[in-house]
């Protein structure tokens, strides 16, 4: 098995942001030169994700608020009594996931109807890298 590596880097503009990273996997898979494989998409930051699921604005709104239900901002923590950043966006993290693993066949990466892969910033304004690594033949 052959890997291709790449890394995408994203600046948010508000401290919860999702940003939809479907076409730039897609061109690192493309880059790549392998037309079946896998791809592990992985957020290099403890308190941002990556998830699979649709764009659509319902569903935003409403892992919004699950996950302040959840994991609420300013909730008590010892570590947020420890450290200087956020303790819930990092439990948020927790529930959500850092990383995802796409298979793609035949160059067309294996997502369902309506489904994006999509990094979820949950404490941003600054600079966040996340590696693509194509993994396949």
């Amino acid at each position: 098995m052959k890997i291709y590596n790449e890394q995408i880097t994203l600046q948010s503009e508000k401290t919860r942001e999702v940003f939809n990273i479907s076409t730039r996997v897609k061109a690192a898979m493309e880059k790549s030169g392998f037309r079946d494989g896998i791809i592990l998409v992985s957020s290099l930051h403890p308190d941002c994700a990556v998830i699979v699921n649709e764009e659509a604005p319902g569903f935003l709104e409403s892992l919004e608020n699950w996950l302040q239900e959840v994991a609420p901002i300013g909730g008590n923590s010892r570590l947020a009594a420890a450290a200087e950043s956020d303790a819930a966006s990092r439990f948020q993290t927790l529930l959500l996931h850092h990383q995802v693993v796409v298979p793609f066949t035949e160059n067309r990466l294996e997502l369902g109807a309506g489904q994006s892969v999509l990094f979820v910033e949950l404490r941003g304004l600054r600079p966040r890298r996340i590696v693509v690594k194509v993994m396949g033949e």
